[in-house]
């Protein structure tokens, strides 16, 4: 079985990389695709959720009928979590960076991250501020204590490396806009956007 092929999913423009010229089996596409939704709806989810309260991780203790405790009735979808979820080492700063601002970031990266994950553009940007946000829960969170699941690899680092692979695959290209994306003059000036 080869693996490419002179023919296969070459552009009309040879400075523009498509997914096929890296991936050259559909159906590792298709996967690659279905992996780079997911994470993108697991960011989405998360604003969503805790712009709206809608009862999942976000106000899931309140009673029902009860108002959630949404980013929209004044509720802190960072600030909870940094003064009173953090573990380790790093507790102290993060306490102390818990902030309206880091309210701010945090449901903009949410939002950002998730929306163009989902659509396949952007990836690179995303794949480094998903990253980054990912990388600092992991470290909130420090598993190196009894009773973690796993002292090292959890699904903060899962989905960083997923978000990764995409954008090194240019997996937006199947299932989304990154092909359309990749053609546009300010993306191929600025391939960081891709």
């Amino acid at each position: 079985m080869t693996t490419s092929s002179t023919s296969v999913g070459r552009t009309a423009h040879p400075t523009v990389l498509v997914e096929s010229d890296l991936v050259t089996h559909a159906g590792a596409r298709r996967v690659l695709a279905a992996s780079r939704i997911a994470v993108g709806f697991i960011f989405l989810w998360a604003f969503l959720d805790k712009t709206f309260g809608l009862h999942y991780s976000t106000g899931a203790a309140v009673a029902k009928g009860s108002p959630s405790l949404s980013w929209l009735n004044g509720g802190s979808p960072s600030q909870g979590f940094l003064l009173h979820g953090t573990s380790g080492p790093f507790a102290t700063f993060f306490a102390n960076i818990a902030s309206p601002a880091t309210d701010w970031l945090f449901m903009l990266c949410m939002l950002g991250v998730g929306v163009a994950v989902m659509l396949g553009i952007g990836l690179r940007a995303s794949a480094v501020a998903g990253s980054l946000v990912l990388i600092l829960m992991w470290a909130a969170e420090w598993p190196f204590v009894q009773g973690t699941t796993n002292p090292v690899i959890d699904y903060h680092i899962v989905y960083g490396l997923t978000l990764v692979i995409c954008a090194l695959t240019l997996a937006g290209d199947t299932w989304g806009l990154g092909r359309r994306w990749g053609q546009l003059e300010l993306v191929r000036k600025n391939p960081w956007l891709r």
